[in-house]
C-alpha cells in the first residue's frame, strides 16, 4: 500500500492496514480500523445487493461505530502518486468527457446514457469515442 490507509476485503471479511500507520497516533489507527470495519458492515447488510463504497449504508455504519461524518479520504502524510491522464474519450450523446491513464481496449459506452436510455444495458450509440490529443 502506497497511499491508502487501509482496505476491507469483503469476500474474506478481512481488513488490511497500511504499515505506515504504526508510527502515527493510536487514535488515527483506530479511526482507520473503524473506517474499514464500516465497509464490511455495509457489505454484510447489503447482502447480494450492490452498495456504494462510501454510500449511505457505509455512512450509517460509521455513525454506529462512533465516527459520524467520516470522510471517504484520509489526510495522512502519505506520498501521493500523480499519474498523467493522456487518453480522453467523449460520449457522442451527452458529450461527457472521460480521461484515462491507459487506453480503453474494449467497447465501452457512457454509463449514464446507457442507464438513462437503455435500462443500463450497453448500446453502441453511446460508445465512447477517443479524442485526438
Amino acid at each position: 500500500m502506497q497511499t491508502t490507509a487501509g482496505r476491507a476485503w469483503w469476500p474474506d471479511r478481512s481488513i488490511e492496514l497500511n504499515p505506515k500507520l504504526k508510527p502515527l497516533a493510536a487514535e488515527e489507527l483506530w479511526r482507520t480500523l473503524k473506517h474499514e470495519l464500516a465497509h464490511l458492515i455495509a457489505y454484510e447488510r447489503a447482502g447480494r445487493r450492490y452498495t456504494e463504497p462510501h454510500g449511505p449504508e457505509w455512512q450509517a455504519a460509521c455513525a454506529e461505530l462512533g465516527i459520524p461524518g467520516e470522510s471517504a479520504y484520509h489526510t495522512l502524510p502519505f506520498k501521493r502518486r500523480q499519474m498523467k491522464r493522456n487518453y480522453t474519450y467523449v460520449c457522442p450523446h451527452c458529450l461527457t468527457l472521460l480521461q484515462r491513464v491507459k487506453p480503453i481496449r474494449r467497447m465501452v459506452a457512457c454509463y449514464a446514457c446507457c442507464r438513462k436510455f437503455n435500462h443500463g444495458a450497453y448500446h453502441a450509440s453511446f460508445r465512447l469515442v477517443a479524442q485526438k490529443p
